[in-house]
């Protein structure tokens, strides 16, 4: 796909700091393309991240740090997010190594909630159409919380952990 879709969906990017533009980001290879893409417009001077927020998607409970593909090393964080964005603030991670993750959601959840809504958010699609983990039959009304992974779902993200 060439760089005219994301183009059009990013040029709602330029923003001010009293009204940051909120984007949610998934892992996985489903934004791959995407990121390439808002990196090279980044690099050309077509779109600024100045004042972006990203709130960052999936993240595995109880996996070490430094586990190759822990989940937001291979999507955001060393990918996109830290070539794009300067001011680490406006990057948000999950913590799956919290001492207490359900807090961790919570507190995720209620500063996603204190910018008043996500602008854009880049959801990934599964083998089995779950979408940013929330597995087929996960209720429309679910927010950030602990998802249990279909075996399916746990055999797709194989690649991105042996990384």
């Amino acid at each position: 796909m060439g760089r005219t879709p994301y183009r059009s969906a990013y040029q709602r990017l330029q923003t001010d700091r009293r009204s940051p533009f909120v984007l949610g980001l998934p892992t996985g290879g489903t934004p791959l393309e995407a990121y390439k893409h808002l990196i090279a417009m980044h690099k050309a001077g077509e779109v600024s991240f100045k004042h972006v927020v990203t709130f960052n998607m999936d993240e595995y409970v109880g996996l070490p740090a430094g586990t190759p593909g822990k989940l937001p090393q291979p999507s955001c964080t060393v990918t996109s997010s830290t070539t794009l964005i300067s001011h680490r603030e406006n990057i948000n991670l999950l913590n799956g190594n919290a001492p207490d993750v359900d807090e961790e959601c919570r507190q995720y959840e209620a500063k996603m909630k204190s910018y008043g809504k996500v602008n854009l958010f880049m959801g990934g699609v599964g083998f089995d159409g779950h979408i940013a983990f929330n597995e087929p039959a996960s209720s429309l009304a679910s927010r950030t919380r602990i998802k249990t992974l279909t075996e399916e779902t746990r055999i797709g993200q194989l690649p991105l952990l042996r990384r």
